[in-house]
């Protein structure tokens, strides 16, 4: 652990109550503007500190797979409407990302160039432990999950207007795309080397969402400071 005037931000000249009251502003999903507004902070250096704290937040949410139990596989598409005329599974410019939801539990997202069975599989057997029980829709990127060893796989066909039967859905990854999108959709669009951070921030403020988010900062912050 850092040991300085200010235990979570080294080499800072803001003192740990300013910081602490910013880091309270940042849980409240407050806009960097806002914050310096109610802290004292420049807006410069508010943007600067949440730059910081979210790559802390993306380190963190990389290192907690292997997921395992109940486990949602599914991909979704971030960014402006479909381009008119182009087709197939995230057609346009829009950003693949691919999640691992483990039920009543946290999920995981990633960034992908693509939605093909090469790619979701790599992801899949770097995240998920092999004895899962697996989730997932009718995309033909998930067939080869058997033959990697994941035994247990159940599919919902959404083509053929098949959303649950009983267990088998994949309702809680749902859910978290719906309150990314939610959520992302306030920043007007994200540049392509911001989106990462925020995704990961979104993933974060979801997996944390029934828990006082700011002690929860604090203590990442004070274990891995800035």
């Amino acid at each position: 652990m850092y040991k300085g005037k200010n235990s979570y931000y080294k080499n800072s000249k803001i003192s740990e109550a300013r910081f602490r009251r910013l880091m309270k502003a940042f849980a409240l999903d407050l806009t960097a503007s806002d914050a310096a507004r109610l802290t004292g902070i420049s807006t410069r250096s508010v943007n600067a500190i949440y730059l910081k704290t979210r790559q802390r937040i993306a380190e963190y949410c990389e290192a907690q797979s292997p997921y395992s139990g109940e486990v949602e596989l599914d991909e979704s598409y971030f960014g402006p409407k479909r381009i008119r005329g182009k087709r197939g599974r995230g057609a346009g410019s829009k950003t693949i990302v691919f999640g691992v939801f483990k039920r009543n539990g946290h999920v995981y997202t990633e960034i992908v160039p693509d939605a093909k069975k090469k790619t979701l599989l790599a992801v899949i057997r770097g995240r998920v432990d092999l004895g899962s029980v697996i989730h997932t829709d009718g995309w033909r990127a998930y067939d080869g999950l058997v033959d990697l060893g994941y035994e247990k796989h159940f599919r919902v066909h959404h083509g053929a207007n098949e959303f649950a039967a009983g267990d088998r859905h994949i309702n809680g990854i749902e859910s978290f795309w719906a309150y990314a999108k939610l959520r992302l959709s306030r920043f007007k669009g994200l540049p392509k080397h911001t989106f990462y951070l925020h995704l990961k921030e979104t993933e974060f403020r979801f997996n944390h969402r029934r828990e006082d988010l700011y002690k929860r900062l604090l203590k990442l912050l004070r274990d891995h400071p800035i």
